[in-house]
Order: structure tokens, then sequence, then C-alpha cells
């Protein structure tokens, strides 16, 4: 695959350049991933970054990136292609009054391609400019083990079949990232067609680049408050941890008020930000704020 980075480091670097921060074990599967022209399957908490690193790759390598966003009920034909009933129903009213229209010649032009609606599968299929597209299957794990049988056939020879047409393959596999979020096991049958890497919660440093990266308005000093508390959110019996994406939220919210550090008054104003389950939010009002902001500063203190 052409323009792909030749190193690891390589593509620490084409990441960093869209303001992704990386760790050397996802640069590495990254790497591999592109130079082997293997799914990449990225598992992990909601907001850790899985999407994003999609997002990033297609920016970087300069391709499209088509994103199936996965749901419950979601089935082959609307990943893949459906027809467009209502011109199809305009062709036949004005072939009908045009009167006495053959009617082989007439189902021959309402199954054409220009009557096809292309869904993210097929687009990743067809030629691109620049190479060959990013295909993003997004949250996998909201749909069922039907569609994941049809995945598996789909992503094993990059080609779907549409009835009245044939046979589409891709002429240049595309760059195909899964992401789940754990909410149910993804069958091993698909795991095994991928590289496989979990994407866990950074450290306090590796946040601190991200925030730096995301939100490089933000000092030092609100910087590392805003990081070290939600890393301390983290250790809390929370229903929903926050994630890296919450941390850059709430962080945006904080200057967008002109914050320069925290303060339990400021935590209880924005906890919206990082926070999105009620009972969680409660854990935190009165004095428990206070309490974990005061570890906080302890902890940055020591170090």
């Amino acid at each position: 695959m052409t323009n792909t980075p030749k190193s690891i480091d390589a593509v620490t670097d084409m990441l960093a350049g869209e303001n992704y921060v990386c760790g050397r074990a996802l640069a590495t599967v990254t790497y591999l991933s592109l130079t082997l022209g293997k799914p990449l399957f990225l598992e992990g908490e909601a907001g850790v970054g899985k999407t994003e690193i999609a997002k990033a790759i297609a920016a970087a390598l300069g391709r499209r990136l088509i994103r199936l966003q996965c749901y419950e009920g979601l089935d082959a034909a609307s990943a893949v292609y459906e027809w467009n009933f209502a011109a199809q129903m305009i062709a036949i009213r004005t072939a009908e009054a045009g009167g006495g229209a053959d009617r082989d010649a007439l189902q021959s032009e309402l199954f054409a391609e220009e009557y096809l609606i292309e869904r993210p599968l097929l687009q990743a299929m067809r030629p691109q400019a620049g190479g060959a597209p990013v295909l993003l299957i997004d949250e996998l794990d909201r749909t069922d083990e039907p569609f994941e049988a049809f995945l598996l056939e789909a992503l094993s020879d990059f080609q779907v079949t549409i009835p009245e047409l044939g046979t589409v393959k891709a002429p240049e596999p595309p760059i195909v990232i899964l992401t789940s979020n754990r909410t149910r096991e993804v069958h091993d049958a698909l795991k095994r067609r991928c590289l496989y890497h979990w994407v866990d919660y950074p450290d306090f440093d590796r946040e601190m680049e991200i925030l730096h990266a995301r939100a490089p308005e933000a000092t030092e000093t609100l910087s590392r408050e805003i990081v070290a508390f939600v890393q301390k959110l983290r250790t809390e019996d929370l229903f929903k941890r926050p994630g890296v994406a919450e941390t850059i939220d709430w962080a945006k919210c904080l200057l967008a008020l002109d914050v320069l550090d925290l303060s339990p008054e400021v935590i209880s104003d924005t906890i919206g930000a990082i926070l999105k389950y009620q009972d969680d939010i409660q854990r935190l009002q009165g004095s428990e704020a206070k309490r974990l902001l005061d570890e906080v500063r302890k902890d940055i203190a020591a170090q």
C-alpha cells in the first residue's frame, strides 16, 4: 500500500501530526495492520480514542473515511446498499404514461446503477481518489451474530454481492478498523481475521500529552489538575468512568469559562462534562468534590 508509514516510529509521528497521541503497543499494531493489510480490531471503554485513530489515519494518509455506525438490528442490506424506491416508482409512472413500456426493458432499467443507493460497505469496495479508503466499523458489539457472520465473509474477500447487478470486488482492499465497547463478546471467528488491541485508559503522563495536543490553551497547572482529577474519578465506584474524550471536553468547558484552577464550586457547575449519569453526579455533590480535589492536590504536590 503506497504512502503508508515504513516504521513504528513513523506511525507514531504520523498520528502525532493529527494530534493523536498513542503508545508503542498501539503504534505497533497499527503499523502491522497497514503493512500487512489486515483489519485492526480495537476494544476498550467508551471515550478512550478508538474511533479517533481511524479519523487520524484517514486524515494523515489523505484517504476517505467511510464510517459504518453499528446499532441493534443492523442487517446486511442496510450496511451494503438499498434501491431508491421513490425514483423507481417515478420511472414506472413515467413509463406507464408514455404507454406500453417493455416490461423486461423497464425492469432492467429500474435495477441499474443510477437507482442504487450505496451504503458504507459498498462504498468501501469502490475505487477512491487517493487510494483505498479507511473503513471504520464502529461499535460492532451493538449488532448481532448474523451480521457478524455476514461481515466475516465480506472482509475475507473484500467483496459484496448485489443480486440484481452481481459481485462488486474492491480493486484495493480498504483499511479496516473495527471498534467495540465490549458490551458483549464479539465472535472469535471475526477476531481471528484481525489484529487485536485493547485500548486502555492512558496513564497520567500520556493523558497530559493528549490534553496538551487537544487543548493547548490550558495552562500547565490547570491541565495537571484536570488530568489528576479525572484519573482520581476513575478509581471511584462509578456507573460510567470518564474517558479521555470527557477529559478533553471538560478542559474546553473550563477554558470557555476562563477558569484558572479547579474549585469545588467549578467542579459542581461543570460536572456534566465528565459524568453522564445522575447517580454518579450525585456522588460528587457537597463535600465529596472537595475531598477528591484535596487528594488530587496532595498527590500533585508529592510528585
